[in-house]
């Protein structure tokens, strides 16, 4: 590879990473625009990619309170997350164009099981609702309690 195809990112400020969203007490917020991929023939949202716009706000808060999916993975042993269940009520659809706002808390951590409450707004609108249950697993899929640092990290940001 020649010196002019390499990427040299030192220069990338912060201004231009994407965003991870902010906090506002317990609650993350992650802003979503709405892409034509995003949609169905008709425009709009297609009901599955709801859940990766979950997906990228619940990743989008450990990162920004500090837990990385790549560090949990570099763990001895390695640990990861997944959803064991979720529940979606879905209100009203999302449309090509619109800016979408996911309100995601973490609730409750017991164990490897950790609670987890996500809103859908449009311009203010209540979109959609989810309430899931993730666990924490090693590799070969047991459950596994959370690392103790990572509770601390997430601690301020818990109900209990």
């Amino acid at each position: 590879m020649t010196d002019a195809f390499k990427k040299d990112e030192s220069h990338i400020a912060a201004r231009d990473l994407p965003s991870i969203g902010y906090f506002e007490g317990r609650a993350h917020y992650y802003p979503i625009r709405v892409f034509y991929e995003d949609t169905d023939f008709s425009g709009v949202v297609y009901y599955a990619n709801y859940l990766r716009f979950l997906e990228r706000a619940r990743s989008s808060f450990f990162r920004l309170a500090g837990v990385g999916h790549a560090e949990l993975l570099d763990r001895d042993p390695p640990l990861a997350f997944v959803i064991r269940k979720i529940n979606l009520d879905y209100k009203a659809s999302a449309k090509i164009d619109d800016v979408l706002s996911v309100m995601t808390t973490y609730d409750v951590f017991k164990g490897a099981r950790l609670l987890v409450t996500q809103k859908i707004f449009r311009n203010g609108q209540l979109i959609l609702t989810a309430d899931s249950e993730a666990a924490c697993i090693d590799l070969s899929g047991r459950p596994r309690r959370a690392p103790k640092e990572m509770m601390e990290k997430l601690r301020p940001y818990l109900a209990n």
